[in-house]
């Protein structure tokens, strides 16, 4: 089933081509969606656009129009306003149809796209041997949001994770894994190295007060290029490490990935060396390998450089993405690559993916995008850290997220004097603790920086996951309350809509589809928060007018429907947020 938006740009396409023919070849029919009730459900401004291309008056273009308009099974008579508007208002019989057809449908009516894609999505991506901190978030909440829509319209999505697992600094903590832990690297036995932020710290203090460590670093980078066997095993305990401490914070978040750190690309730094060289675009400038980049010049106007190779025959963070967008493209199959770093990469991404275009590893047809994403700033203003200064662990951050939703849940639960069981305040808490965090960075518009307030993000009332979540709640409360089994009332039921109130949750409703198919687009999870939340709201103002268990079996059954459909929604479209659900709370 086509959203409504497709089915009315699709049915006044047809009306301009019978009314106009090959004049207006082209014209987008610009259908809004209108938020001001007096000019119905939706206006169409197409008539004004036309009017110097057909040269004649808008209200006549839009008459002329409404004659070859065939739209009376969605809408009332279309009216004209104003210079040539034309206002459509939807027939409550075809909401009526559209919304019983949803209510059997798992997927609510949005059927997978008929041309899928093979689509990587790149975020998350940690540091080896450094513990995920608040920067992270961002990006690996984002990334799986972006991964879970195009998931559920039916694209072939590989979630990646450039993990940082290859560079110079692996010599430095490969040498102080074989001072402080030698054991480990003749045995086959995990190992638990503690803390890796302190034991980065520690490596990171010997590399800087001691010349001799220093050069034994230099060397191990050495040995682990060359593939020496004991640097190998070293290297692969601290990636293991590090793994186990990454996957408890993914497996709490709810988070699927597939590694492909840079050491997965290091095989192929050389050939994208070779393959830029051959196709001539690759200049050796003070002993360093590079490609000259155009649109990018320093502040003498030359042209920048792009460098991937350098004098001393390394490679760098360019090569290795070189490498990735090369592979992505030739090896995966991949016709979409999106990427979701913070804002500041955006100039390297533009140049790399520059050099990738010229060299022709990016083909016409293959979309690749940079999801940009801001700051999250701590309630001065300022960049989010600890009261030492530090950056905030994303463990802490979760922890204490979870700990404030248990103590905001114990003080209701006395206030209502309601007893629950300890495992049921700890699941609730840390559901809601979870979901609050997510939902308060998904909320916002991801380009621009936000404030970090658990209080905001934990209140019952506003934009919030416990406000959405409560909407949940309120109708399975329903469903205890009247001994009611949803699925069979979606199985038997019919909606019928009457009061107001009815009348603007089905319309919201219908509006999931072209949702998810701007943010599949777009790539703004903000526009199905907002688009939640306004549902929550609906359902909110439906619930204090319209009785249901009390109402008669007519009303009764119709709004029992309503309401199912209602949690569906919300339950589907916080899915594909990555937020769970809650049946109490």
């Amino acid at each position: 089933m086509s959203s409504l938006i497709q089915q009315m740009r699709s049915r006044f396409e047809t009306a301009l081509t019978d009314a106009f023919g090959e004049t207006v070849s082209g014209t987008d029919p610009l259908i809004v969606n209108s938020s001001n009730p007096k000019f119905g459900d939706y206006q169409c401004n197409v008539a004004m656009s036309l009017t110097k291309k057909l040269k004649s008056n808008p209200r006549q273009i839009a008459g002329t129009i409404i004659e070859h308009l065939q739209i009376d099974d969605i809408c009332s008579p279309p009216e004209i306003a104003g210079p040539g508007f034309i206002n459509l208002r939807l027939k409550s019989e075809y909401l009526e149809t559209q919304l019983n057809a949803k209510l059997t449908d798992p997927r609510l009516g949005i059927a997978p796209n008929r041309d899928p894609q093979k689509v990587i999505v790149d975020f998350s991506s940690p540091n080896i041997a450094k513990e995920m901190h608040v920067g992270h978030l961002r990006s690996t909440i984002i990334g799986d949001c972006i991964a879970r829509i195009l998931e559920f319209e039916g694209h072939q999505v590989l979630r990646l994770n450039h993990v940082g697992d290859w560079g110079t600094q692996f010599g430095m903590l490969i040498s102080y894994l074989q001072e402080k832990y030698p054991s480990a690297l003749t045995t086959a036995d995990v190992l638990d190295i503690g803390d890796l932020v302190e034991f980065y710290r520690q490596a990171k203090k010997r590399f800087d007060e001691d010349e001799e460590f220093k050069e034994a670093s230099r060397e191990q980078v050495v040995r682990l290029q060359s593939g020496a066997e004991d640097s190998r095993r070293a290297w692969e305990l601290l990636c293991e490490q590090s793994r186990r401490e990454f996957q408890q914070i993914y497996d709490r978040l709810d988070i699927k990935l597939t590694e492909r750190g840079e050491s997965f690309y290091n095989p192929m730094l050389a050939e994208v060396v070779a393959d830029l060289e051959a196709s001539g675009l690759l200049v050796e400038d003070q002993g360093a390998k590079c490609v000259f980049l155009e649109g990018f010049t320093n502040k003498e106007g030359d042209p920048l450089p792009l460098i991937v190779q350098k004098s001393n025959g390394g490679y760098n963070y360019a090569t290795t993405d070189l490498a990735a967008v090369r592979h992505r493209i030739n090896t995966e199959g991949a016709t979409r690559l999106i990427y979701v770093t913070d804002a500041g990469q955006a100039n390297h991404f533009a140049q790399v993916w520059q050099v990738a275009r010229r060299v022709g590893w990016i083909p016409d047809g293959v979309d690749v995008v940079h999801v940009p994403f801001g700051l999250v700033k701590g309630e001065d203003g300022k960049k989010l850290k600890t009261r030492s200064g530090e950056t905030v662990r994303l463990r802490d951050l979760l922890d204490e997220a979870v700990k404030r939703a248990q103590e905001d849940l114990e003080t209701r639960l006395q206030q209502e004097g309601r007893a629950e069981s300890p495992e049921f305040v700890h699941h609730v808490a840390e559901v809601v603790g979870i979901d609050a965090v997510k939902y308060a960075d998904l909320s916002q518009n991801r380009t621009s920086d936000y404030i970090f307030s658990f209080d905001k993000m934990l209140s019952l009332q506003g934009n919030t996951a416990p406000y959405m979540l409560y909407a949940y709640v309120r109708i399975q409360g329903i469903s205890r309350k009247g001994s009611i089994d949803f699925e069979q009332v979606g199985d038997r039921a019919s909606i019928h809509l009457q009061d107001p109130s009815e009348l603007t949750l089905a319309k919201h409703l219908l509006q999931l589809h072209e949702v998810i198919d701007a943010v599949a687009q777009e790539l703004l999870p903000n526009r199905l928060c907002q688009y939640l939340f306004e549902l929550s709201q609906k359902f909110n103002q439906f619930y204090d007018r319209c009785p249901v268990l009390k109402a008669d079996e007519c009303d009764r059954s119709s709004r029992l429907a309503l309401c199912h459909l209602t949690a569906e929604t919300l339950r589907l479209g916080l899915s594909l947020l990555g937020i769970s659900v809650l049946d109490r709370m």
